[in-house]
């Protein structure tokens, strides 16, 4: 198996990314929606620090996978496979970047218009608070939330799909 990627197949660096993101997003995920149904308290204060510190994580990551893929070639899909599938995957990858990094964005804005200190590892931050803005922020994380829910699930669906009826194990391609 080699390090980087080549046009037919997925190196070790893209593997780990990919299956460290999986990974983190499957912890971060359920972590979110319990914080929400908890009273405040010294717990959800808890909860609350680890989520923020796993969701910038989270953040850095994408940012690195991001910089990694713009240098490393992608895999090509199968020719068998009819040109909409490319645009759905494509388009598909590129929704769950982009949402991935409106919730850790928004999660971060929300957290600092709520008028509380961020710890962003390398330094921490602070603005004025701006409760109006925290709310709008808060809705965005939420709805970026539900939709890369959607598109994880378009992304495993689109996995079994092509296992059951194209008879092609594109899982094997990561694994």
């Amino acid at each position: 198996m080699k390090l980087k990627n080549t046009l037919t197949e997925y190196g070790v660096i893209s593997r780990i990314f990919h299956w460290l993101s999986a990974t983190v997003l499957i912890i971060q995920i359920p972590l979110g929606m319990y914080l929400v149904d908890m009273d405040f308290s010294e717990k959800r204060l808890t909860v609350e620090n680890i989520h923020v510190a796993v969701g910038i994580s989270i953040f850095y990551l994408t940012v690195l996978r991001l910089i990694y893929k713009s240098f490393n070639p992608t895999p090509k899909l199968n020719n068998s496979i009819f040109p909409g599938q490319k645009i759905i995957a494509k388009l598909n990858h590129v929704f769950l970047y982009i949402s991935i990094l409106m919730i850790t964005i928004s999660g971060a804005l929300k957290k600092l218009y709520n008028g509380e200190e961020l710890d962003l590892f390398f330094f921490n931050l602070e603005i004025q608070d701006n409760f109006d803005l925290a709310e709008i922020f808060y809705e965005i994380h939420i709805l970026s939330n539900y939709t890369l829910i959607a598109l994880i699930s378009l992304h495993i669906f689109a996995v079994i799909i092509h296992k059951l009826l194209f008879k092609e194990n594109l899982l094997k391609r990561i694994l």
